[in-house]
Protein backbone atom coordinates (compact mmCIF):
# COMPACT_ATOMS: atom_id res chain seq x y z
CA UNK A 1 0.00 0.00 0.00
CA UNK A 2 1.40 3.27 -1.10
CA UNK A 3 1.96 5.22 2.22
CA UNK A 4 -0.26 8.25 2.93
CA UNK A 5 -1.07 10.78 5.78
CA UNK A 6 -4.28 11.04 7.44
CA UNK A 7 -6.25 13.94 8.86
CA UNK A 8 -9.90 14.48 10.11
CA UNK A 9 -11.81 17.62 8.73
CA UNK A 10 -13.20 19.82 11.52
CA UNK A 11 -15.55 21.50 9.46
CA UNK A 12 -16.33 21.84 5.26
CA UNK A 13 -14.02 24.88 4.91
CA UNK A 14 -11.04 22.72 5.81
CA UNK A 15 -12.16 19.56 4.26
CA UNK A 16 -11.85 21.45 1.01
CA UNK A 17 -8.89 23.50 1.93
CA UNK A 18 -7.20 19.47 2.61
CA UNK A 19 -9.04 18.36 -0.80
CA UNK A 20 -7.12 20.66 -2.57
CA UNK A 21 -3.75 18.95 -2.55
CA UNK A 22 -2.83 16.73 -5.39
CA UNK A 23 -3.62 12.86 -4.17
CA UNK A 24 -5.90 13.49 -1.31
CA UNK A 25 -9.35 11.42 -1.10
CA UNK A 26 -11.87 12.07 0.98
CA UNK A 27 -12.78 9.32 3.63
CA UNK A 28 -16.00 7.94 4.22
CA UNK A 29 -17.01 4.49 5.76
CA UNK A 30 -14.08 3.25 3.87
CA UNK A 31 -16.05 -0.22 2.87
CA UNK A 32 -14.97 0.45 -0.80
CA UNK A 33 -11.85 3.37 -1.09
CA UNK A 34 -10.02 0.66 1.61
CA UNK A 35 -10.50 -2.24 -0.54
CA UNK A 36 -9.23 -0.23 -3.45
CA UNK A 37 -6.48 0.63 -1.53
CA UNK A 38 -5.73 -2.68 -0.45
CA UNK A 39 -5.63 -3.97 -4.15
CA UNK A 40 -3.46 -1.00 -5.59
CA UNK A 41 -6.10 0.28 -7.68
CA UNK A 42 -6.35 3.31 -5.37
CA UNK A 43 -3.15 5.11 -4.24
CA UNK A 44 -4.09 8.77 -2.28
CA UNK A 45 -1.12 10.58 -1.06
CA UNK A 46 -3.82 11.96 1.69
CA UNK A 47 -7.17 11.19 3.11
CA UNK A 48 -8.84 13.50 5.34
CA UNK A 49 -11.80 12.03 7.08
CA UNK A 50 -15.53 14.02 6.13
CA UNK A 51 -17.49 11.52 8.99
CA UNK A 52 -17.83 14.28 11.09
CA UNK A 53 -19.80 16.31 9.03
CA UNK A 54 -23.32 16.95 7.80
CA UNK A 55 -24.48 13.80 9.10
CA UNK A 56 -28.26 13.55 10.01
CA UNK A 57 -31.84 13.56 8.39
CA UNK A 58 -34.01 16.90 8.06
CA UNK A 59 -37.31 17.69 7.19
CA UNK A 60 -37.00 20.70 4.05
CA UNK A 61 -39.55 23.57 3.60
CA UNK A 62 -41.21 22.31 0.49
CA UNK A 63 -42.08 18.69 2.09
CA UNK A 64 -39.04 16.52 1.15
CA UNK A 65 -36.18 16.04 2.93
CA UNK A 66 -32.48 16.81 3.84
CA UNK A 67 -30.11 13.54 4.35
CA UNK A 68 -26.18 14.33 5.14
CA UNK A 69 -23.53 13.15 3.24
CA UNK A 70 -21.79 11.31 6.28
CA UNK A 71 -25.28 9.75 7.50
CA UNK A 72 -24.95 5.85 8.01
CA UNK A 73 -26.51 3.55 5.26
CA UNK A 74 -28.45 2.29 8.78
CA UNK A 75 -29.75 4.93 9.68
CA UNK A 76 -30.94 5.73 6.25
CA UNK A 77 -32.72 2.77 6.13
CA UNK A 78 -34.12 2.67 9.64
CA UNK A 79 -35.34 6.53 9.83
CA UNK A 80 -39.00 6.97 10.34
CA UNK A 81 -39.62 9.36 7.55
CA UNK A 82 -37.75 7.56 4.95
CA UNK A 83 -39.46 4.00 5.72
CA UNK A 84 -43.24 5.77 5.40
CA UNK A 85 -42.77 8.15 2.63
CA UNK A 86 -39.80 6.42 0.68
CA UNK A 87 -39.74 3.03 1.31
CA UNK A 88 -38.23 2.19 -2.12
CA UNK A 89 -35.38 3.83 -0.81
CA UNK A 90 -34.92 1.80 3.15
CA UNK A 91 -35.66 -1.09 0.68
CA UNK A 92 -32.79 -0.45 -1.45
CA UNK A 93 -30.39 -0.33 1.45
CA UNK A 94 -31.21 -3.37 3.40
CA UNK A 95 -30.70 -5.00 0.04
CA UNK A 96 -27.60 -3.60 -0.75
CA UNK A 97 -25.27 -4.89 1.84
CA UNK A 98 -24.80 -7.11 4.89
CA UNK A 99 -25.21 -4.93 8.20
CA UNK A 100 -22.02 -4.56 9.13
CA UNK A 101 -21.40 -2.80 6.00
CA UNK A 102 -24.57 -0.91 6.38
CA UNK A 103 -23.13 0.63 9.75
CA UNK A 104 -19.91 1.50 8.33
CA UNK A 105 -20.67 2.91 4.75
CA UNK A 106 -22.25 6.12 4.29
CA UNK A 107 -24.59 8.07 1.78
CA UNK A 108 -21.88 9.96 -0.51
CA UNK A 109 -19.81 6.96 -0.18
CA UNK A 110 -22.16 4.99 -1.51
CA UNK A 111 -23.14 6.90 -4.05
CA UNK A 112 -19.23 7.52 -5.02
CA UNK A 113 -18.37 3.75 -5.20
CA UNK A 114 -16.51 2.42 -7.98
CA UNK A 115 -17.30 -0.69 -10.04
CA UNK A 116 -17.23 -4.40 -8.43
CA UNK A 117 -16.33 -5.11 -12.39
CA UNK A 118 -13.60 -8.54 -11.90
CA UNK A 119 -11.52 -7.47 -14.40
CA UNK A 120 -11.35 -3.65 -12.81
CA UNK A 121 -9.60 -5.64 -9.58
CA UNK A 122 -7.45 -7.69 -11.32
CA UNK A 123 -4.19 -5.68 -12.83
CA UNK A 124 -3.02 -8.44 -15.09
CA UNK A 125 -6.44 -7.97 -16.66
CA UNK A 126 -6.63 -4.77 -19.30
CA UNK A 127 -9.06 -2.29 -18.01
CA UNK A 128 -9.70 1.40 -19.46
CA UNK A 129 -11.21 2.69 -16.01
CA UNK A 130 -7.88 1.66 -14.36
CA UNK A 131 -5.31 2.54 -17.27
CA UNK A 132 -7.40 4.52 -19.37
CA UNK A 133 -6.54 3.72 -23.18
CA UNK A 134 -5.23 0.23 -22.45
CA UNK A 135 -8.58 -1.44 -23.46
CA UNK A 136 -11.31 -3.61 -22.11
CA UNK A 137 -11.06 -7.17 -21.68
CA UNK A 138 -14.22 -7.81 -20.34
CA UNK A 139 -15.75 -6.80 -24.28
CA UNK A 140 -14.25 -10.57 -24.90
CA UNK A 141 -14.04 -11.98 -21.65
CA UNK A 142 -16.74 -13.02 -19.59
CA UNK A 143 -19.46 -10.27 -19.27
CA UNK A 144 -22.59 -12.13 -17.41
CA UNK A 145 -22.63 -9.21 -14.88
CA UNK A 146 -21.79 -6.50 -17.97
CA UNK A 147 -23.81 -4.11 -18.78
CA UNK A 148 -26.53 -3.62 -21.66
CA UNK A 149 -27.51 -0.11 -21.91
CA UNK A 150 -25.15 3.06 -21.95
CA UNK A 151 -21.85 1.05 -22.50
CA UNK A 152 -19.51 2.13 -24.80
CA UNK A 153 -16.15 0.16 -26.53
CA UNK A 154 -13.94 1.36 -23.74
CA UNK A 155 -16.18 0.11 -20.87
CA UNK A 156 -19.39 -2.03 -20.10
CA UNK A 157 -18.83 -2.29 -16.34
CA UNK A 158 -21.96 -1.73 -14.10
CA UNK A 159 -22.26 0.88 -11.02
CA UNK A 160 -22.89 -1.35 -7.56
CA UNK A 161 -24.59 0.44 -5.60
CA UNK A 162 -28.45 -0.30 -4.65
CA UNK A 163 -29.45 2.95 -2.63
CA UNK A 164 -28.25 4.74 -5.83
CA UNK A 165 -31.25 3.23 -7.91
CA UNK A 166 -33.67 4.24 -5.87
CA UNK A 167 -32.50 8.20 -5.39
CA UNK A 168 -32.12 8.16 -9.26
CA UNK A 169 -36.64 6.78 -9.16
CA UNK A 170 -37.32 9.64 -6.70
CA UNK A 171 -35.73 12.15 -8.43
CA UNK A 172 -33.08 12.92 -5.83
CA UNK A 173 -31.17 16.90 -5.96
CA UNK A 174 -27.25 16.68 -4.84
CA UNK A 175 -25.26 19.12 -2.68
CA UNK A 176 -21.81 19.75 -3.19
CA UNK A 177 -19.43 22.45 -1.59
CA UNK A 178 -16.15 23.29 -3.69
CA UNK A 179 -13.96 26.24 -4.18
CA UNK A 180 -15.89 27.92 -6.47
CA UNK A 181 -19.25 27.45 -3.79
CA UNK A 182 -22.18 25.81 -2.80
CA UNK A 183 -23.78 24.15 -5.83
CA UNK A 184 -26.46 20.98 -6.55
CA UNK A 185 -26.69 18.35 -9.36
CA UNK A 186 -29.67 16.47 -10.35
CA UNK A 187 -29.16 13.08 -9.11
CA UNK A 188 -29.38 11.27 -12.25
CA UNK A 189 -26.88 13.87 -13.83
CA UNK A 190 -24.18 12.90 -10.75
CA UNK A 191 -22.63 9.61 -12.70
CA UNK A 192 -21.54 9.62 -16.25
CA UNK A 193 -21.28 7.14 -18.76
CA UNK A 194 -18.44 5.87 -20.27
CA UNK A 195 -18.06 7.13 -23.29
CA UNK A 196 -14.22 7.32 -23.93
CA UNK A 197 -13.37 7.93 -20.63
CA UNK A 198 -14.72 5.39 -18.50
CA UNK A 199 -12.07 6.31 -15.37
CA UNK A 200 -13.79 9.91 -15.02
CA UNK A 201 -17.11 8.37 -13.52
CA UNK A 202 -18.48 11.79 -12.09
CA UNK A 203 -18.63 15.15 -13.01
CA UNK A 204 -17.46 16.39 -9.53
CA UNK A 205 -14.90 18.93 -9.58
CA UNK A 206 -11.66 18.22 -8.56
CA UNK A 207 -11.41 18.76 -4.61
CA UNK A 208 -15.22 18.85 -4.74
CA UNK A 209 -17.40 17.56 -1.80
CA UNK A 210 -20.96 16.24 -1.56
CA UNK A 211 -22.63 17.27 1.38
CA UNK A 212 -25.86 16.43 1.24
CA UNK A 213 -28.98 14.77 -0.64
CA UNK A 214 -31.84 16.24 -1.49
CA UNK A 215 -35.14 13.81 -1.53
CA UNK A 216 -37.86 15.64 -3.09
CA UNK A 217 -41.52 16.12 -1.45
CA UNK A 218 -43.01 12.62 -4.12
CA UNK A 219 -46.57 11.50 -2.10
CA UNK A 220 -46.98 9.02 -4.54
CA UNK A 221 -43.12 7.63 -3.40
CA UNK A 222 -45.49 5.53 -0.41
CA UNK A 223 -46.41 3.38 -3.11
CA UNK A 224 -42.99 2.47 -3.86
CA UNK A 225 -40.41 -0.59 -3.61
CA UNK A 226 -37.04 -2.18 -4.45
CA UNK A 227 -36.90 -5.33 -6.06
CA UNK A 228 -33.61 -6.96 -6.67
CA UNK A 229 -32.70 -9.80 -8.99
CA UNK A 230 -29.41 -11.97 -7.55
CA UNK A 231 -27.87 -15.01 -7.86
CA UNK A 232 -28.06 -16.05 -4.15
CA UNK A 233 -30.17 -14.40 -1.78
CA UNK A 234 -28.12 -12.23 0.39
CA UNK A 235 -24.43 -10.43 -0.59
CA UNK A 236 -24.65 -10.38 -4.20
CA UNK A 237 -24.65 -7.66 -6.93
CA UNK A 238 -27.80 -7.14 -9.23
CA UNK A 239 -28.33 -9.08 -12.05
CA UNK A 240 -31.27 -6.89 -12.64
CA UNK A 241 -32.44 -4.42 -10.01
CA UNK A 242 -36.21 -2.41 -10.38
CA UNK A 243 -36.87 0.71 -8.50
CA UNK A 244 -40.47 2.32 -9.08
CA UNK A 245 -43.22 4.08 -7.74
CA UNK A 246 -46.63 4.48 -9.38
CA UNK A 247 -49.67 7.41 -8.99
CA UNK A 248 -52.90 6.78 -9.80
CA UNK A 249 -55.27 9.15 -11.00
CA UNK A 250 -59.24 8.59 -9.52
CA UNK A 251 -59.97 7.04 -12.68
CA UNK A 252 -57.66 4.36 -11.79
CA UNK A 253 -55.26 4.98 -14.99
CA UNK A 254 -51.46 6.21 -13.80
CA UNK A 255 -51.01 9.70 -13.55
CA UNK A 256 -47.01 9.75 -12.91
CA UNK A 257 -44.28 6.76 -12.50
CA UNK A 258 -40.93 6.85 -11.51
CA UNK A 259 -38.85 4.14 -12.59
CA UNK A 260 -34.63 3.15 -12.05
CA UNK A 261 -33.16 -0.17 -13.20
CA UNK A 262 -29.72 -1.06 -11.58
CA UNK A 263 -27.03 -4.02 -12.65
CA UNK A 264 -27.97 -2.99 -16.01
CA UNK A 265 -25.84 0.20 -17.30
CA UNK A 266 -22.32 2.16 -15.66
CA UNK A 267 -24.78 4.30 -13.64
CA UNK A 268 -28.03 4.17 -11.86
CA UNK A 269 -30.12 4.04 -14.97
CA UNK A 270 -33.43 6.55 -14.82
CA UNK A 271 -36.05 5.13 -17.88
CA UNK A 272 -37.44 7.95 -18.59
CA UNK A 273 -39.14 6.18 -21.80
CA UNK A 274 -40.90 3.80 -19.65
CA UNK A 275 -41.85 6.30 -17.54
CA UNK A 276 -43.78 8.04 -20.32
CA UNK A 277 -45.47 5.11 -21.76
CA UNK A 278 -46.92 4.44 -18.31
CA UNK A 279 -48.44 8.21 -17.97
CA UNK A 280 -52.38 8.05 -18.60
CA UNK A 281 -52.47 4.04 -19.00
CA UNK A 282 -54.67 1.29 -17.43
CA UNK A 283 -53.08 -0.83 -15.18
CA UNK A 284 -52.47 -3.96 -16.91
CA UNK A 285 -49.82 -6.64 -17.54
CA UNK A 286 -50.08 -5.97 -21.13
CA UNK A 287 -49.26 -1.50 -20.30
CA UNK A 288 -46.11 -2.90 -18.05
CA UNK A 289 -44.68 -5.00 -20.43
CA UNK A 290 -45.00 -2.41 -23.06
CA UNK A 291 -43.16 0.29 -20.84
CA UNK A 292 -40.73 -2.52 -19.88
CA UNK A 293 -40.17 -2.81 -23.61
CA UNK A 294 -39.50 1.03 -23.73
CA UNK A 295 -37.21 1.05 -20.78
CA UNK A 296 -34.54 -1.68 -22.65
CA UNK A 297 -35.10 0.22 -26.23
CA UNK A 298 -32.01 -0.18 -27.40
CA UNK A 299 -30.35 -2.66 -24.96
CA UNK A 300 -26.70 -4.21 -26.41
CA UNK A 301 -26.08 -7.59 -25.08
CA UNK A 302 -22.71 -8.83 -25.11
CA UNK A 303 -22.12 -12.67 -25.32
CA UNK A 304 -23.01 -14.04 -21.58
CA UNK A 305 -25.26 -11.06 -20.89
CA UNK A 306 -28.70 -11.23 -23.26
CA UNK A 307 -30.59 -12.63 -20.75
CA UNK A 308 -30.37 -9.36 -18.81
CA UNK A 309 -33.31 -8.10 -21.45
CA UNK A 310 -35.77 -10.37 -20.80
CA UNK A 311 -35.09 -10.54 -17.19
CA UNK A 312 -35.18 -6.48 -16.60
CA UNK A 313 -38.83 -6.97 -18.89
CA UNK A 314 -40.35 -9.23 -16.46
CA UNK A 315 -38.73 -7.84 -13.13
CA UNK A 316 -40.33 -4.12 -14.28
CA UNK A 317 -43.78 -5.83 -15.48
CA UNK A 318 -43.71 -7.69 -11.75
CA UNK A 319 -43.04 -5.03 -9.85
CA UNK A 320 -45.51 -2.64 -11.60
CA UNK A 321 -47.96 -5.05 -10.91
CA UNK A 322 -46.90 -5.60 -7.92
CA UNK A 323 -47.30 -1.62 -6.87
CA UNK A 324 -51.00 -1.55 -8.77
CA UNK A 325 -52.72 -4.45 -7.42
CA UNK A 326 -52.60 -6.44 -10.93
CA UNK A 327 -52.82 -10.24 -11.44
CA UNK A 328 -49.65 -10.99 -13.37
Amino acid sequence: MTPFTFARAGDTAEALRQGERAGTKYLGGGTNLVDLMREQIEAPTALVDVTGLSSGIEETGGGGLLIGAATRNTAVAEHRLIRTRYPLLARAILAGASGQIRNMATVAGNMLQRTRCAYFYDEAARCNKRAPGVGCDAIDGFNRMHAILGASPACVATHPSDMCVALAAIGATVHLQGAGGARTLPFTDLHRLPEGRPDIETLLEPGELITGVELPALPFAVRSTYRKVRDRSSYAFALVSVAAAVDLAEDGTVREARLALGGVAHKPWRAFRAEAALIGAQPSENAFRAAAEAALEGAAPLADNAFKIELAKRTITAVLAELTGVSA
